[in-house]
């Protein structure tokens, strides 16, 4: 392993070098997707395996050998693929993400997973595995869920010390999507408006009520479990401030405890022992700062909104395929217009930081019935809606399409976790089975 480098030390420039490096012209701004699925044996309705004859590992061998996919290793076990900017990895307990290079339009995002799910289908029908498309493992849970073989996950669960970190790592599936700014004084703005904005859109996706084959008093058990998982990284950034900036941005990272870095392909933990700004100063072991020290360290901290060189909006529950591009629509929509980011910033004048605080707690548990100041967010959804629409209607790509199944249930105030809970309680009559069954429509 290298020992303490006679180059110069890292400072906080070159970390802003990178932040500042993401600023486009308007032309050039891109939409992206992060897409997690629950892998669920066909035979069990059980979570699949990352070992074993139908695991998932070799659903992966399989379809790299078929689609001509490079592998994607740790310590040589296959933990993902690769194809030009396309990706195909895992998560902690095997949960599968899909994430495409960013397009210009959701049509162009579209078009792409549609052709990879095609692709997918007929090696995940030899397999047995169902993709679900939903929040939290319906039946397993933590405990029979292993790791997948990837050293810096075994790092995390030993490290992350929330009592439901398990439960984020191994059970969970959400969406994330990647949105581009003009410069610094835009990233700060969109910043600050996704983070007002994502307490009603995790709630109006919410989508993951029963875990573990039981109720769980939860809409979004998904999001509950971000809520216990390390309060050092998650959470807001920021107190949503105007005068936020990419430094001060940075500032909540660098005094984040760090985890681990990474040394000629192996792992150094740290385990809290520092933050990264005594990291860069003093250094740790015989270890100095790197810059890909803090590219690894910042993508170790999981805020609601992640500032790069874009902007990563991160907590929303798996919902159906008609559904996803809803959440992308809503967010470029507001993100990608002037006039939408105004009215929105007016629709949320007489809220505080700690109105939002609060109802990110809320949210979990109420979903579109939660309340802010005394106002029933359901209200507000329908507000945010009408402003996205609007403005993708002037945008005139058509996008406003992906709008529809969302605003059908947001219109009657409800998430998909409330339709879920009615027929659970109802025709379901509990049975995790029929919960599957709608699911794997």
């Amino acid at each position: 392993m290298s020992k303490l480098q006679t180059k110069e030390k890292l400072v906080k420039e070159d970390i802003l070098d990178l932040f500042q490096k993401g600023c486009k012209v308007d032309s050039n701004f891109n939409v992206g997707i992060e897409y997690e699925r629950l892998p669920i044996s066909v035979v069990t309705n059980r979570a699949v395996s990352y070992e074993g004859d139908f695991g998932v590992c070799n659903f992966l061998r399989a379809f790299a050998k078929s689609e001509n996919w490079d592998y994607i290793t740790d310590d040589y076990n296959i933990i993902g693929l690769k194809q030009e900017h396309d990706t195909i990895t895992l998560e902690p307990g095997s949960q599968v993400e899909l994430s495409v290079k960013p397009e210009k339009t959701i049509f162009d995002l579209k078009k792409k997973i549609d052709l990879l799910n095609k692709q997918m289908m007929p090696i995940l029908d030899k397999f047995n595995i169902r993709l679900l498309e939903y929040g939290v493992s319906p039946l397993s849970t933590h405990k029979n869920i292993s790791l997948i073989p990837k050293r810096r996950y075994k790092i995390m669960a030993q490290y992350l010390w929330g009592i439901l970190s398990d439960v984020m790592m191994r059970e969970t599936a959400g969406i994330q999507g990647t949105f581009d700014f003009k410069d610094e004084a835009d990233a700060i703005r969109k910043f600050n408006i996704a983070n007002k904005l994502t307490p009603f859109i995790s709630a109006m996706f919410a989508n993951s009520p029963i875990r573990g084959g039981v109720e769980t008093g939860y809409k979004t058990f998904r999001a509950l479990s971000w809520l216990n998982t390390d309060n050092d990284r998650c959470g807001f950034c920021g107190k949503m401030n105007e005068d936020f900036s990419f430094e001060k941005y940075i500032d909540n990272v660098l005094k984040c405890p760090m985890i681990f870095i990474n040394r000629e392909g192996m792992p150094v933990e740290i385990r809290g022992k520092i933050n990264f700004e005594d990291f860069m100063k003093e250094g740790f072991s015989d270890f100095e700062a790197e810059i890909d020290d803090f590219k690894l360290h910042a993508n170790l901290y999981f805020p609601e909104v992640r500032m790069r060189n874009f902007i990563e909006i991160r907590n929303h529950d798996c919902v159906s395929k008609d559904m996803i591009y809803a959440v992308l629509a809503i967010y470029k929509g507001i993100l990608y217009s002037d006039n939408a980011m105004s009215e929105i910033e007016e629709l949320f004048q007489d809220f505080s930081y700690t109105d939002f605080a609060e109802l990110r707690y809320n949210v979990p548990k109420s979903a579109l019935s939660a309340k802010i100041k005394g106002i029933k967010i359901s209200n507000i959804a329908r507000e945010i809606l009408y402003i996205a629409e609007k403005s993708l209607i002037e945008m005139d790509t058509k996008e406003e399409k992906f709008l529809e199944p969302i605003k059908e249930l947001t219109f009657d105030g409800v998430s998909p976790a409330d339709i879920i809970i009615r027929n659970w309680n109802g025709i379901w009559s509990k049975n995790v089975n029929r919960l599957i069954k709608y699911l794997s429509r």
